[in-house]
C-alpha cells in the first residue's frame, strides 16, 4: 500500500511517498481502510524536524476510515463501521501519567498517512453519524483538545463568556462546543475576512488583535469589566499576558499550545495570583473524551470546518499551507 514517510536525513524533501504493509488483525485488533487524515500544528513540527522522530516514520496523528477486517475478541466494531483514530491510544479514561503516553500516532508511533492500518480496536472510536470521512478525520487532536478545554476541564455552562483565539482547528471547535453549551463567545483574529467567518460560525463578539493590541482590555470592556470565565489559550508566550488580563477573577485558562512561537516571555504571575486564575494545560484527551465528544457532535449537528483538501502525495504542500497560518479550519488529506 502507499504511505508517506518522514525522512529525517533528506536534504530536499522531508516527506516522501513510499510503501508499507498492514498485517491481518490479530486478537483484539481491527483493520481499517483509511479514507482521510488531517493535519495539526505538531505534524508540521514533526515534518520540519523540530520534533525528532525515527527515520521512515509514517506521519499524521488523525485519520478516519472504514473497518475492513475484525480480529478475534473484538467487541463494538464490525465490518463496514466508520471509525476515527484516537490520539492517545493508551489513555482510555480518567487520569493518565504523561510517562505512559508514549504511542501517539504520527510520533513516536506510525501514523495515518497511509491507505490501511491494523491496530488494536481501542485505538479507534466510532465516527459521528452524518460526517464525511474528511470531517471525521479532523476530530482526534483538535476536536478532543477543544472538548477537554471547554467541557471536561472547563465545564462551561450557559451564560459563561468564552474567549477563543484565531481560526485554527482547536479554536473553531472550541467556539462550536462553547455555543452548544450556551456560552457567549468572544473571538480574536487579525483578518477582517476571518472575523466575518467567525461571526457566521456563531461568535458573539469579535476583536481584531492587530488593530487592538490591548485585546485583553477589550474583553474586559465587552464583559462589563468582569472578564471571560474561560480562555482557550493557543498562542503561547506572546498572547498569554493578554489572556490573563482578559480572564475573570477565578477564571479558567486552558493552555493548549504555542502557535505564536516558543520564545520565553516574562509570565505575569502577579495577575494570576491577584485574579486567582486556574491554569489548566491540555494535552488532547482520553478515548472517553472522544466518545463523549462524538455524542455531542451528533446531538448538536456540529460540522467541522474544512479549510482545504490535498491528495496523499501532496502532503508536503499541505504541511506548508498549514504552517503558513493562512488557513481557516482544518487542512486535510484525502486518501
Amino acid at each position: 500500500m502507499r504511505a508517506m514517510r518522514v525522512r529525517q536525513s533528506a536534504e530536499v524533501e522531508k516527506l516522501q511517498l513510499a510503501s508499507a504493509e498492514a498485517h491481518p488483525p490479530g486478537p483484539g485488533e481491527i483493520r481499517v481502510k483509511v479514507h482521510a487524515a488531517s493535519l495539526n500544528f505538531r505534524d508540521g513540527l514533526v515534518a520540519n524536524g523540530f520534533f525528532p522522530v525515527r527515520d521512515g516514520l509514517i506521519p499524521l496523528s488523525d485519520g478516519a476510515g472504514v473497518v475492513t477486517d475484525v480480529g478475534a475478541d473484538v467487541g463494538g466494531f464490525q465490518l463496514g463501521d466508520a471509525v476515527v483514530s484516537v490520539f492517545h491510544p493508551k489513555w482510555l479514561d480518567g487520569h493518565m501519567d504523561r510517562v505512559d503516553l508514549d504511542n501517539t500516532p504520527g510520533g513516536p508511533a506510525d501514523g495515518l498517512a497511509c491507505e490501511v492500518v491494523t491496530r488494536p480496536a481501542t485505538h479507534f472510536t466510532h465516527a459521528p453519524k452524518g460526517l464525511s470521512h474528511v470531517e471525521a478525520a479532523t476530530l482526534p487532536c483538535a476536536g478532543v483538545t477543544a472538548w477537554r478545554a471547554v467541557i471536561t476541564d472547563g465545564q462551561v455552562k450557559p451564560g459563561d463568556h468564552v474567549l477563543v483565539q484565531g481560526t485554527g482547528g482547536v479554536s473553531l471547535f472550541a467556539l462550536q462546543f462553547a455555543k452548544a453549551a450556551g456560552a457567549t463567545v468572544i473571538a480574536t483574529s487579525s483578518s477582517a475576512d476571518k472575523l466575518d467567518r467567525l461571526r457566521a460560525l456563531g461568535a458573539d463578539h469579535l476583536i481584531n488583535y492587530r488593530e487592538t493590541e490591548a485585546w485583553g482590555e477589550a474583553v474586559l470592556a465587552l464583559t462589563g469589566g468582569r472578564g471571560a470565565e474561560h480562555v482557550v489559550e493557543v498562542g503561547g508566550p506572546h498572547t498569554i499576558r493578554q489572556s490573563f488580563i482578559a480572564a475573570r477573577t477565578g477564571g479558567h485558562i486552558a493552555i493548549v499550545g504555542a502557535v505564536g512561537g516558543f520564545d520565553i516571555d516574562t509570565m505575569p504571575f502577579a495577575i494570576v495570583q491577584a485574579k486567582r486564575l486556574r491554569l489548566q494545560a491540555v494535552t488532547v484527551g482520553s478515548r472517553r473524551d472522544q466518545i463523549d465528544m462524538v455524542r455531542a457532535i451528533e446531538a448538536h449537528g456540529i460540522k467541522p470546518v474544512i479549510d482545504s483538501r490535498f491528495p496523499l502525495e501532496q502532503l508536503s504542500a499541505a504541511v506548508a499551507h498549514l504552517m503558513s497560518g493562512k488557513h481557516f479550519g482544518k487542512v486535510c488529506v484525502e486518501i
